[in-house]
């Protein structure tokens, strides 16, 4: 159930209730594709670095080690030790970006594993049949992914299909609800919303995904390709037509300037790989801009990465330590910004949340735009 607090303007404040827990949102999911955070992280990190959703995918979990073995061992919560929420994206994404042979039918995708080569059918029931035996909080629908640009009429076709596989998803998942032996039988769903850069096909696919009254909403196929301009648009003009008294999701995004934009615009939810991605590559996030560790200019430099944070890094480590840690090859050093990467977007998102409870979202916003650009993050 999903609580909304207050608004400011189309930007939300709310609580989404689920059966592993309160989410205060606007939130940012940490991405741990294959039940881990790459970079060395524990849940327990996870917890230090104020972790509220971790995000799996159903796509990389059914290769390798398998969702019936997941299963058997008590479901992805149990499995990777955490009792906070996990939302599990549905594998469409993976399924259309990492496979070069597939074949897309109205029951599904026919493609190839990519880590063994083995043939693999996927559609909207075996989505929710291999997201069922995770035991994820939240489940994804299983969509196509439209890469951008893309033709209109190939568009219009692939969001009729979508919309189908959607009505399979929810009328799959309530039956995997009902059964005896499914680990979490309040499971939910969200829908995701395509339709690439045409508006007017976004908003129609808007307005027939609300009606089925899921229990939250996604944009899909945003961040692969298009520009930061024509993103925003896309997200002004559907947001208005997704239920505001259901979590609103933005997949796939993104930067800390993009993740305030669309605040503003409404969105609730964001994942993106970029904090851990970056950190794995000496890039950390601060306040005063984006650093690179590697620059010769940190090496004998004392400070922490951010003087202003509090995570385990900046805690008791010096930027010069890290950088000699990245040129040692050590691997210390990526969990070191991986960690302090991921303390930045969950604290940023806590102080979204404390600025639109304190009715100063839109100043708070300007200032840490004006303190990233200043400094060219």
């Amino acid at each position: 159930m999903y609580k909304l607090l207050k608004t400011c303007g189309r930007a939300k404040r709310g609580e989404f209730h689920t059966p592993h827990g309160v989410i205060q949102t606007p939130v940012f999911m940490n991405v741990g594709t294959i039940a881990a955070i790459k970079g060395a992280l524990s849940t327990e990190d996870l917890e230090r670095v104020k972790c509220q959703v971790e995000l799996s995918n159903t796509y990389h979990l059914h290769v390798r080690p398998g969702d019936e073995i997941i299963k058997k061992l008590g479901g992805l919560h149990k499995f990777m030790v955490w009792d906070k929420p996990i939302l599990t994206d549905s594998g469409g994404f993976q399924v259309f970006s990492l496979t070069t042979l597939r074949k897309i039918t109205e029951e599904g995708v026919y493609f190839s594993s990519h880590v063994d080569g083995r043939k693999i059918f996927m559609g909207p029931e075996e989505s929710m049949r291999i997201q069922s035996n995770l035991g994820s909080t939240i489940a994804m629908a299983f969509d196509e992914c439209i890469g951008i640009p893309a033709e209109r009429t190939y568009v219009e076709n692939s969001v009729a299909r979508t919309t189908r596989w959607l009505e399979r998803c929810k009328k799959e998942m309530a039956r995997l609800n009902s059964l005896d032996d499914t680990i979490n039988k309040q499971q939910m769903l969200f829908g995701i919303n395509q339709g690439a850069t045409y508006e007017d096909i976004r908003i129609e696919h808007a307005k027939r995904i609300a009606e089925m009254d899921l229990d939250g909403y996604a944009i899909g196929g945003l961040a692969v390709g298009e520009s930061h301009a024509e993103m925003y648009h896309i997200i002004e003009e559907v947001v208005p037509y997704l239920p505001q008294n259901k979590p609103t999701y933005l997949m796939g995004v993104g930067t800390p300037e993009n993740i305030l934009e669309a605040v503003e615009r409404g969105v609730d939810f964001f994942d993106c790989v970029l904090p851990s991605r970056n950190g794995r590559h000496a890039h950390v996030y601060t306040n005063a801009g984006k650093l690179n560790l590697m620059n010769a200019k940190y090496e004998l430099d004392e400070r922490p990465i951010d003087e202003t944070c509090t995570c385990p890094a900046c805690s008791r480590y010096s930027r010069a330590y890290i950088r000699h840690l990245f040129k040692a090859k050590e691997m210390l050093a990526m969990r070191l910004c991986v960690l302090h990467n991921l303390h930045f977007f969950n604290t940023m998102m806590e102080e979204i949340r404390q600025a639109m409870d304190e009715d100063r979202f839109p100043q708070y916003k300007k200032e840490k735009l004006e303190g990233f650009r200043r400094n060219g993050m």
